[in-house]
This record gives structure tokens, sequence and C-alpha cells, in this order.
């Protein structure tokens, strides 16, 4: 009878035990992103147990204590069968989320978001960037987990409480510690409070995931920020985007109407190019290109995925914490759009990429933006298809050389091709590098290369050719989101349509690469509200503005800031401004997810 009064605590010791593991497994799965002694464990285990689980876990039980009391006010009620039910959806939960924190946080560095659901629907995405027996042994560990939550759960909670009066005083007295932790939840509990070290990944374990994840969870329908108020916002705001940039003050083109190539390089941030501080060694192929060309040094991308860049690049807008425009498809008449732009002033338009466009939402989007020629996978012979994701970047490059020298229209034309190797699995036909990672973007480089000097042998191709070569986003290798060089990119114009090759110091976004390259060609930009033509006169504050799914980053003149959404705290600012950056960042995210409400 003693043990059935107690069950409450043997459940809530059970938890602070499941989460306490659950942080060490975290740790030592993810140990090769940044190393970590024993104290360091020590020191997570202590700060995430009186930070968060304390109180949390008696969130988490709050329904097997109103079923207590109501069982004493009963006594007749089956208190375990009511209960079973509720155990095994914590266990699903608690196990899942756990799991899932681990795992992903390899692949992404920061906490399970609910921004995770916007993938899951293409689950596409994960099959092939992993194996099956990568996904059958993380559900096995997945399965292990829910039993190693529910099943002990069920077994000490008693069948029914025997209502003596000792056990009712004692509900009473455990009553009113619960109802406190509760309060404790709402009003002091807040996911920052974990936030005890500057390395972000002990921060990172230190923060309850099932805490961390329903804290992301935009309760009302749909996402919003409330960081300033409206007067603040609007003072923060002034000036970042000028209604008028039309004006050119510097030409780098000497034609007006070039045929326009736009390389988009899967994943291909400045970590992979020496010039830009990267890795020797990579990108031989970009650095033996850039004296030839305008090489922009301070280029940066919006964001941290595919659907969010391409986004950035053709609609010249800017990226969502946790928002796929490229899946909101009811949105896509309202985005701006560069393809359409140049359509207008007579391009012919199209679009090659060498897999399906089944994933996330890429068709419609980019059919919405008015790419006519859509080429995917099955542009291919079944024999060209050798990768995960689809034909190979040689394949794809020696295909785009064909179709654009089999072009006999007299009208200029825009043409993507989007490469696909340098992403996980990692797996290409080349062999320079042994780092398999380095090796990818390597390969990428040669193959980007190859297309290049393969255009330069056309000479009347070339000499009316600008091609465009830009990254999607970065890649997380040895870095964390707390370095503001993984947004940091190359972006480099070819061809013989540049007037001259140079370097080019003026700070920018990708989304202001529409605004930037309508005005070189001479066509109106007005209709893209977050795209600044940075060669005008009137672009008197360069900065560039940046995010993922738990923070904002902006840079200017002054230094940098990183602000982590989940926390609610700068995570870096370089160098200390009076949180001015940080004021101008969460303005403009308060404005964009304004205009994307006003859209819906």
């Amino acid at each position: 009878m003693r043990r059935q009064a107690h069950f409450l605590e043997y459940l809530y010791c059970l938890l602070l035990l499941i989460f306490a593991l659950g942080r060490v497994g975290f740790m030592l799965y993810n140990r090769h992103i940044d190393g970590f002694g024993i104290i360091d464990v020590l020191d997570v285990l202590r700060t995430g147990l009186f930070a968060h689980d304390f109180m949390f876990v008696a969130l988490l039980l709050a329904v097997p204590w109103l079923a207590a009391l109501l069982s004493l006010r009963w006594p007749g009620l089956r208190l375990r069968a009511l209960l079973i039910p509720y155990y095994i959806l914590l266990g699903v939960v608690v196990g899942l989320i756990i799991l899932a924190d681990a795992v992903m946080y390899e692949f992404w560095q920061f906490k399970l978001n609910y921004v995770v659901f916007s993938y899951a629907a293409s689950p596409e995405g994960t099959t092939n960037s992993v194996s099956t027996w990568f996904l059958l042994s993380r559900l096995i560990a997945a399965l292990a987990l829910i039993l190693l939550v529910a099943l002990p759960a069920i077994l000490v909670t008693p069948r029914r409480l025997q209502a003596t009066g000792g056990v009712r005083l004692w509900y009473r007295n455990l009553s009113i510690i619960w109802t406190f932790l509760l309060l404790m939840n709402v009003f002091y509990m807040r996911v920052g409070d974990a936030y005890y070290s500057p390395r972000l990944f002990l921060c990172h374990s230190a923060t309850n995931p099932v805490l961390g994840f329903f804290s992301s969870v935009p309760w009302s329908g749909q996402e919003g920020y409330s960081y300033l108020s409206d007067e603040e916002q609007a003072e923060a705001f002034q000036g970042l985007y000028p209604e008028d940039t039309e004006d050119l003050a510097d030409t780098l083109l000497n034609t007006r109407r070039p045929n326009v190539l736009l390389v988009f390089m899967e994943s291909f941030g400045g970590k992979f190019v020496e010039e830009l501080g990267g890795v020797p060694g990579v990108a031989p192929n970009i650095g033996r290109l850039i004296p030839q060309g305008i090489f922009w040094q301070n280029y940066y991308s919006n964001s941290f995925r595919t659907d969010r860049g391409t986004v950035s690049a053709y609609s010249g807008w800017v990226s969502y914490p946790q928002t796929s425009l490229m899946r909101q498809a009811r949105l896509h008449t309202a985005l701006s759009s560069l393809p359409a732009a140049m359509e207008e002033a007579g391009y012919h338009t199209s679009y090659l990429y060498p897999g399906p466009m089944t994933n996330m939402g890429k068709r419609d989007y980019l059919a919405h933006m008015h790419f006519r020629h859509l080429l995917d996978d099955t542009t291919f012979s079944p024999q060209e298809i050798t990768g995960s994701w689809g034909a190979d970047d040689s394949t794809s490059a020696m295909k785009t050389f064909r179709l654009i020298a089999q072009k006999d229209t007299m009208a200029p034309w825009f043409m993507v091709w989007q490469t696909i190797s340098s992403h996980e699995p990692w797996q290409v036909p080349y062999h320079r590098l042994e780092d398999p990672v380095l090796n990818a973007f390597a390969y990428t480089d040669h193959c980007v290369g190859q297309l290049i000097d393969s255009l330069q042998t056309l000479p009347t191709v070339w000499d009316r050719l600008l091609v465009i070569i830009i990254p999607d986003h970065g890649y997380l290798y040895q870095q964390s989101f707390q370095d503001p060089e993984f947004f940091h990119s190359p972006m480099l114009w070819l061809g013989g349509a540049v007037r001259e090759p140079r370097r080019m110091d003026v700070l920018l976004s990708q989304s202001d690469l529409a605004a930037t390259l309508l005005s070189q060609l001479g066509l109106p930009h007005r209709q893209f509200p977050w795209s600044r033509n940075v060669l005008s006169r009137h672009y008197a504050y360069p900065f560039v503005y940046c995010n993922f799914p738990s923070g904002l980053m902006l840079r200017d003149s002054t230094g940098v800031s990183i602000f982590d959404l989940s926390a609610g705290l700068p995570i870096l600012e370089e160098p200390e401004d009076g949180g001015l950056r940080q004021r101008k960042a969460q303005a403009i995210l308060q404005e964009s997810c304004r205009l994307l409400g006003a859209g819906r």
C-alpha cells in the first residue's frame, strides 16, 4: 500500500532519469560536433535538471496526478487502466522526440523544432540522404525508448488507490507541491534558462528536448513574433529596404540583354571556397575562375535549406525561420518573380534539375514563377540516374551544355542548372579527396569548371553569355549556427557579357540578387519589396539578414549579431552594440511575418 501511495514519485524519478540518459545519449551521439569532457557532462546534467526537468516533468505528470485525485474521490476507479493510454502517448512523445532530437542534430545542429513537420511531409528528402539500415536502426531505438518510458510507468501505477486517511493526507500535501511546480511552468520556465555556456552545443545538450519542441509550435496557427512594439518595430525597420533603388551607379555588363545561365550549387557555402577563408583545395576550379569574372566577396545566403534558398534567389524574398514558402502554393501568386520579370522583357525561361521535382513543392513553385520549361529526371535515361537524388553533376552538366549549344532562338534566354551531388550521402563518381564530404564538393566544383570550359569553346554563345554561380545555402561542415560564416557564400559572374573582371566588396544577401541583376539589365524591380539593388546610390545601409529555424543573424559594417529564437537570447554579438543589430533583425522578422499573414 505504501508503494501504491508513492507511485507519482516513482514516475517523477523515472522521467528525470529518462531525460538525464537522453542528454548523455545526445552528447555521445553528436560528440564529433563539439568535444567535451566529464565536467561538461556533469554541468549539462545539473543545468538541465534544475533549469527544466524539475518543473517540466511535473507538467508531464499532471494527468496521473489528477487521475490519482479522482481515484481518491471514487475509490472504485481503475487507475491503471485509465492511465495506460496516456502512458503510451507519453512514451511515444518523449521517446520519439529524444531520439529525433539527437539524430537530426547531426544534420541540422539546432534543437528539434516544429519545422520538422514541413520536411516530414516530403520524406524522400530523408530517404535519399541516408541508408535503409540507418532508418531501421533508429526505428528500433525509438521503439526501445518508447517501451523504456511507457512500460515502467504502467507497472508502478496501482490498479486502484486505497483511499485511507494517511493516503488522503499525503496527496493533499503532494498537491500543494505539484500546484507550485505547475505554476512555475507557466510563469518562470523558459527554454533560455538552460543556456549557461558560450558553447552552443552544451546549451543545446542541457535543453529539455520535449520542452524545446513544444515551445517552437506556433499555437496560434501561424508563424508570428512580437519582440518589439509597433513603434519600436517601425523605428528599427526604417531605411532597411529603400523603396527606390532603380538607379544604377555602376555598370558591370557590356550588354543590356545577355543570355543568363544561373548555376545553383547544392550546399556550396564559403566553407568550401579557399578565397572566402574555406578549406583549401576543395574548389580549385572556382578559384581559377574568380580572376576571370566579378567575384562578390561579401555575399550571404538567406537560409539553411534548398526550399528557402530557392525562394530567396528567384523571388527576391527573405526566408522565414519555420515557414517554407516553396510549400505554400496558395502564396506563390503573391510572390515576386525574377523569371517572370525577365520573361516580360522577352526572355525564354527554363530550369534543369536532374532529380524529381516532387520534393517540397518544387515543381509548383517553379511553374508559378514562370519557368516555362521544367526539365527533371525524366529528361535523362534510366542509365544516367546513378545517384540517390538523380543524375550526377557531370551528367547534368553535359546536358546543360548540349541544351545551350542547341539554342537557336534570337530571343534572349534565362536558364538555371541546379546541381545535386554535393549532398548526403556523398556518393559521387570522383575520388580526389579522402574526406567523402569534401570530395563531393570537389566533384561539383570539377563539373562546374568543365561546363564553363566547354561553354568558352563556343564563341558565339560565350560572347553574349552571363553565368551567375551561387549556392542555394551552406553546409555545416565543422561549423555551427553560432558561426556567421555558415551563411557566407560565393557568388561569381562570368561570361563574355561581363565588362571586366573585378572584386566587389559590397555587402548583400541572396534575396538581393533579383533587384541587382534586373537593374543591370535595365529592367524595373519595384515589385520586389525584399530585394535591393546593391549598386544603387540609395543603398545607404548595407547589411545582410539571414535566419534558420531557431535563430536570426544580421551583419552590417559595425559587426554581427545572432539571436536565438528558442532561448530568446543573443548567442553572438561581435562587437556588442547595445542590441541595435538584434532589434533590426527582429523588426525584419516581424514585418516579414506580418506580410506573410496578410498574404494568407
